[in-house]
C-alpha cells in the first residue's frame, strides 16, 4: 500500500527510512523542516509492507521555464534490508502516476555523483536520462 503521511505521527514512523539517506537529521531537525517544506508544497508517500514503511519518497510540485509544471522527487529511500524488492521501482511509479494526474509532464530529480548503484537505477530500470549537473555554492 502507498499513501501521503499527513500527521506527525505518520512522518515520525517513515523517520527511520529517510534517515537512512537524510543521515544528518535527528527526529526533532526532521519534523521542523519537514513542517517549513509542507508550507511550499512538499508531500512525503510511503510505501507499507506488512504494516510496515519500507520505502519513501518527498516530492513537490514545481514550475519553472524549462520544464514547466512538473514533480520533483526530492527524495526516494528503501529501507536497505528491505532493497531490490521493487519497492523503489512501485513507489517511483506512483509519483509518475500522481505527475500526470497533476497535470505535470516531467518528474525530476538529483542523484548524489556517488550513487552510482541509484543512478543505475533511474536510468535502466525506471527510463530517467541523466542530462546536466547540479552545482551548489556553500555561503
Amino acid at each position: 500500500m502507498i499513501k501521503e503521511l499527513v500527521e506527525e505521527k505518520e512522518w515520525l514512523e517513515a523517520f527511520p527510512v529517510m534517515n537512512e539517506l537524510r543521515t544528518h537529521l535527528n527526529e526533532s531537525t526532521y519534523l521542523e523542516i519537514l513542517h517549513s517544506m509542507r508550507e511550499e508544497g512538499y508531500k512525503l508517500f510511503a510505501l507499507y509492507h506488512n504494516e510496515q514503511v519500507v520505502a519513501v519518497t518527498g516530492v513537490a510540485i514545481r514550475t519553472n521555464f524549462y520544464y514547466g509544471k512538473h514533480v520533483f522527487v526530492y527524495e526516494l529511500v528503501t529501507q536497505s534490508s528491505q532493497r531490490s524488492k521493487g519497492y523503489g521501482e512501485k513507489l517511483l511509479s506512483y509519483i509518475h502516476q500522481y505527475a500526470i494526474h497533476n497535470g505535470c509532464g516531467i518528474v525530476n530529480l538529483e542523484s548524489a555523483l556517488f550513487r552510482s548503484d541509484a543512478h543505475r537505477f533511474y536510468e535502466t530500470k525506471m527510463g530517467y536520462e541523466k542530462f546536466c549537473y547540479s552545482f551548489k555554492k556553500v555561503l
